[in-house]
């Protein structure tokens, strides 16, 4: 059969369009990237050209001369609707290989800015034979091309593109699996090689089939220890500020985290949900997606906020170079306790040996004043959980710390047995409020039992912060919350029975969470392990290579029921000695048998009873059963009588 020839003569069924009775094998200009002599070794321009990949002849091939990012395809001269595209391996020995995880792409315009993805191989080729694929994207194309997977220089014997004329819609366009696809196309495809070099790009994002946002950007690096691995995470920054697939916050500043040494690639939104179960509050935005860089498949990914100062992110106003005195100069400070943090431009180390990051105000805006300002604001916080040592400050760590949030994350972090909590905390001063809180959680790729530094961390018999890696001295701050304040050890009791019994911190309810990020991500992380065929070795802080990806997603569901289990005894809490609090219509309260009682209250009267913290944890009228109360210290407002109690 002749294929340059050839011509649809039935409709064939897409899914969701249809290729038309019409919808010829097309041709056009070849293009590609540099060709390469096999027999040399050299580029060159007379053999493995573009036009050998549509000659018809399966024993000719195109091959580029570099090893990743290439391509070749075909200028149509005029929009078409791409209906179906054909493939061919090179005929030898690696041919059949290097196609899986080819894409197919179709643009208007020649520097494939605006490409968006048709296909992706996903099998080996067989030599010899034309294998072909419908397309399910109602755009209309010029330039179509195909681009090599990685490290496989672009093999391909031949290549056919089917459709019809016309610009098309944007009424159904390709996704790679059915969690959203990245589409990131760079300037001179150019990939982020550091943290400081922003490369200007146009991000595509597609979800249920349709554009949710095109927008011209930058992409570069992020991270850390993160960028060391061949998985590279980005951060993407668009020109003008974006909702992105339905986020709280509108912003310019997005991250796509690539959890390498995660195979389980659920870490983080596992922790995420921890922490809004706990009611922090803010948990970082977060979506699984698929990302393609300049047409090479680049794996699962997670698409979440950048954590800053903003609204539907850190709350508070981001600070100017007019805020220098007063209330004004008080705050917002966003600031990170940083294990990293003599590596950054604005940062400074306390007086007892914690480095901090000013992530906000800018390190390239930060006046003397205000870095002055926070750098103080900080000392005395830490100073007041060691009785004033330093300022002969005697007012106490309350008076400068948020303990609903700084409670509420270290119970997130060890439930999830991260190993890094205290390498990196990011915290928020606000304006006019000298308490310092937790503000987000962040980076989970080592919990979860996933640090070889700490083997079987579910069953550790005691906070795994205080065997942990610190930044500094933080580690003795924690003691001081934790350990040696009788009131918050009472007061990380309550809340952890708060957890168990109303906040949904269950071994059984977490596992439902597990089970249905893994049915979302099923068919992605095929396509992952496949770019990044890792399941059978460790890297990064592995301590176990399990071999599959459903066997590391049911270690991560075991864990969670060990952990949970382990910080019930650790913490003290036994579900068969609480009771319900009642309270009787009388004048007096006491407690009987777990149980708030009280006499000589008018029948209707409200009470309401709280932490030591000043948190409501449970209310109603005089007579009613309410909420369960763990042991711990409590003051019951009823009426006009305040009352401190004990529950034991």
């Amino acid at each position: 059969m002749n294929f340059r020839l050839l011509t649809l003569s039935t409709v064939i069924c897409t899914g969701f369009g249809f290729a038309f009775a019409d919808d010829a094998l097309l041709s056009g200009t070849p293009f590609g990237s540099q060709s390469v002599d096999y027999s040399t070794g050299l580029p060159t321009t007379s053999v493995n050209t573009p036009a050998e990949a549509f000659d018809g002849d399966l024993s000719t091939c195109f091959a580029s001369y570099d090893r990743s990012r290439t391509y070749v395809g075909l200028d149509l001269g005029e929009p078409h609707v791409i209906t179906r595209v054909g493939w061919s391996p090179r005929n030898d020995y690696y041919g059949p290989g290097r196609v899986v995880l080819g894409v197919f792409q179709g643009a208007n315009s020649p520097d494939f800015m605006d490409a968006v993805p048709l296909y992706i191989i996903t099998e080996a080729g067989v030599i010899g034979t034309m294998h072909h694929a419908n397309v399910d994207c109602s755009r209309g194309f010029r330039y179509v091309r195909y681009v090599g997977p990685a490290d496989a220089r672009c093999n391909i014997a031949e290549l056919e593109f089917y459709g019809h004329p016309g610009a098309g819609d944007d009424s159904h366009l390709y996704q790679f699996t059915n969690i959203p696809t990245v589409v990131i196309n760079t300037k001179d495809a150019q990939e982020p090689f550091d943290k400081e070099t922003n490369i200007d790009s146009n991000i595509i994002i597609l979800n249920d089939n349709t554009v949710d946002i095109e927008a011209i950007a930058t992409t570069r690096e992020r991270g850390n220890a993160s960028r060391q691995f061949p998985k590279k995470p980005w951060r993407i920054k668009f020109d003008k500020k974006q909702n992105v697939l339905g986020s709280p916050a509108k912003a310019k500043k997005w991250c796509l985290i690539n959890n390498y040494g995660d195979k389980t690639l659920m870490r983080n939104a596992i922790a995420f949900e921890v922490s809004r179960r706990m009611q922090m509050p803010y948990t970082p935005f977060l979506r699984m997606v698929d990302v393609v860089m300049n047409g090479e498949y680049k794996g699962t990914y997670q698409l979440t906020d950048q954590v800053e100062l903003n609204d539907g992110r850190i709350e508070g106003k981001e600070m100017s170079d007019k805020d220098i005195e007063g209330d004004a100069l008080t705050g917002a400070y966003h600031l990170e306790i940083d294990g990293y943090a003599d590596q950054e431009t604005s940062w400074f180390m306390s007086r007892r040996g914690i480095p901090v990051t000013i992530k906000s105000p800018d390190e390239d805006e930060i006046l003397p004043v205000q870095h002055d300002y926070i750098e103080k604001a900080f000392n005395s916080m830490e100073s007041s959980a060691f009785g004033g040592f330093f300022t002969n400050e005697k007012r106490g760590y309350r008076n400068y710390v948020d303990t609903y949030t700084w409670q509420r994350h270290m119970l997130i972090e060890e439930i999830v047995a991260n190993p890094d909590q205290l390498w990196s905390i990011h915290l928020v001063k606000p304006r006019g409020d000298e308490h310092i809180a937790v503000a987000s959680v962040w980076d989970f790729d080592i919990a979860l039992d996933n640090d070889i530094r700490h083997v079987d961390s579910g069953h550790y018999p005691g906070y795994l912060w205080t065997v942990s890696t610190s930044a500094g001295t933080v580690r003795d701050l924690y003691y001081r919350f934790f350990i040696d304040d009788p009131s918050g050890v009472e007061e990380v009791k309550a809340l952890w029975t708060n957890a168990r019994e109303e906040y949904g911190i269950t071994p059984e309810s977490i596992q439902e969470y597990i089970d249905s990020v893994a049915d979302n991500i099923r068919e992605s992380q095929r396509l992952n392990f496949m770019r990044w065929p890792i399941l059978d070795r460790m890297v990064h802080n592995n301590w176990q290579a399990l071999g599959s990806w459903e066997a590391e997603v049911n270690y991560v569901r075991d864990f969670i029921e060990a952990r949970i289990n382990t910080l019930d005894k650790v913490i003290g809490y036994d579900p068969s000695s609480v009771s319900a609090i009642t309270v009787a219509t009388g004048g007096k309260v006491c407690v009987v048998n777990g149980s708030i009682v009280t006499e000589g209250f008018a029948q209707g009267t409200r009470y309401s009873v709280y932490d030591l913290s000043g948190k409501t944890v449970a209310e109603g009228e005089c007579g009613e059963v309410s909420a369960k109360l763990a042991p711990g210290l409590y003051i019951v407002k009823a009426g006009n009588t305040n009352i401190k109690i004990s529950v034991k």
